[in-house]
């Protein structure tokens, strides 16, 4: 089945149920029906077609997350199109570069991103939006009606080009099919139980695959009814999750770590009465075990931590019902084939062992957008190499140690950031660190470690090595340490490495 058949028939059948409230700087400003969504998507893909759009034209979305976002990018998977969903905050090189790699046909633009355009002096074609007043003041749809013409939609049809977050190199767009999508969404909410009586607080963003995909997608077809946050607030969101009124009882929340911790500090030492909700999730970059016990202290409720990529959808999580694991990433969701391989022989290590994740599935990419080369780099004998490094328990819980980029290599030894890193946030004190290497004309690379500690904490240089030094080897251990308030992350809460050593 094709992920487009899966939402004409969600939005049939929900009908008048409510879909979605947005709320707006902590306040509720519309409200929608499984009905209106199908009524205004399907006049959105009549103007998308009365500008020329069709089957496999490409349509970047960048605007600020809106209703209208929801709506243009269900009317784009209405009439065959690609979405191209992008971060609003981009600049204008980086917009440029978007713009030439995915050569699209139509962009849809915010306000403020009209400029951005402006700027860059793009000849494609535009729809500009003001998404910053209500959405029932737009006036862009009234005149289109609210039937179309349906296109013949394969599996094997793009649905998606969701650009690689960038954190090195050039991003590439990753092809995400209608198979791919339809594959994701069938699977969370098989593994999750999401269903219709479930009420979601949607507060990631919606240019990324966690936001759009794993959120929204398994809400509207399984026919949820999703609170819709403009932004993430830590006072905001916390005020929406405590609520328990029948018409904000939320139980389903996905989130990032860094969310989370912005809600542990929010909330200081009160324990939060969470028991109306069922479900937590957590991805997009690590848990730490520390945070996971401190969730579960505060909000009452195990944290499902589970693993997806842009590349893949969800891979793996921990179970809804049974044993979680703090610091591991859970076990294969269905379909999923992975091994475990030594990324120099190719030869799957064995169990226990630290390798390189490879993946096959109906959920993993056909490749990259018009990028052959990187594409035939990224498979092997039909196996996605994720990069990522990691090992398997033996209850086959599988946990990530490091990707294999960030590996540094000191005096011909491979070191793992993430071991070390883990060493050090054990101490009491530290918030969390980030460990990267440095080049040095001795060894070839140094370890260096950034941290954020506690306001009052009793911490220095000296203190963080010995503990190292306690726990491993010499050789693995930080030779310079730099406190610093933050460290610097992208939208979905990954840590930019490289603006790390920039501190060096």
């Amino acid at each position: 089945m094709t992920f487009y058949e899966l939402l004409k028939n969600a939005l049939l059948k929900y009908g008048e149920k409510e879909a979605l409230i947005f709320i707006r700087e902590g306040r509720p400003e519309s409200r929608f029906t499984y009905a209106d969504i199908d009524a205004d998507s399907s006049r959105m893909a009549n103007r998308l077609a009365d500008r020329g759009i069709k089957k496999g034209d490409r349509v970047i979305l960048f605007m600020p997350k809106s209703v209208f976002f929801v709506i243009s990018h269900l009317a784009i998977q209405k009439i065959g199109a690609i979405g191209v969903p992008l971060n609003p905050g981009f600049k204008p090189s980086e917009m440029a570069y978007f713009i030439e790699d995915a050569e699209p046909k139509l962009i849809i633009a915010g306000a403020e991103q009209l400029e951005i355009l402006n700027s860059i002096k793009s000849s494609v074609n535009i729809i500009h939006v003001d998404t910053g007043i209500p959405y029932e003041r737009i006036d862009l749809l009234n005149r289109y009606h609210e039937r179309i013409d349906e296109p013949e939609i394969s599996e094997d049809d793009p649905a998606l080009l969701i650009y690689t977050s960038g954190t090195t190199g050039r991003p590439k767009g990753a092809i995400l099919t209608q198979r791919n999508l339809a594959h994701d969404a069938e699977k969370i909410l098989r593994i999750w139980e999401i269903n219709q009586n479930d009420v979601l607080c949607h507060a990631l963003p919606l240019f990324h695959v966690h936001g759009l995909c794993f959120a929204l997608h398994t809400a509207i077809i399984s026919g949820s009814k999703v609170i819709m946050l403009d932004r993430f607030s830590a006072p905001e969101v916390m005020d929406i999750l405590k609520r328990k009124e029948e018409d904000f009882r939320c139980s389903v929340f996905m989130a990032v770590p860094a969310m989370y911790n912005k809600l542990l500090d929010f909330v200081g030492q009160k324990k939060i009465d969470l028991s109306h909700m069922r479900l937590l999730t957590s991805g997009s970059a690590p848990l730490s075990p520390k945070d996971f016990f401190r969730i579960k202290e505060v909000f009452g409720k195990e944290v499902v931590e589970r693993e997806g990529m842009s590349e893949t959808g969800m891979n793996f999580s921990n179970p809804l019902h049974g044993k979680k694991k703090p610091g591991s990433i859970g076990v294969p969701l269905p379909e999923l084939e992975v091994r475990i391989v030594d990324p120099e022989s190719f030869r799957d290590v064995r169990k226990g062992d630290v390798g390189e994740i490879w993946l096959k599935g109906p959920g993993v990419t056909p490749g990259y957008w018009r990028k052959p080369d990187e594409t035939e780099k990224a498979f092997h004998d039909g196996w996605f190499r994720t990069g990522d490094l990691g090992r398997v328990d033996e209850d086959g819980y599988y946990y990530l140690t490091d990707r294999l980029k960030h590996i540094i290599i000191s005096g011909g030894e491979n070191i793992s950031p993430k071991e070390i890193e883990n060493v050090i946030s054990r101490l009491d004190g530290v918030i969390e660190a980030c460990v990267v290497g440095i080049p040095d004309p001795k060894w070839g690379e140094k370890v260096v470690a950034a941290v954020v500690k506690e306001r009052d904490a009793d911490l220095d240089e000296d203190k963080i090595k010995d503990f190292c030094k306690m726990h491993l080897h010499d050789w693995k251990c930080p030779k310079d340490i730099r406190f610093i308030d933050e460290l610097p992350r992208n939208t979905m809460g990954k840590v930019l490495k490289d603006r790390v050593k920039e501190f060096f």
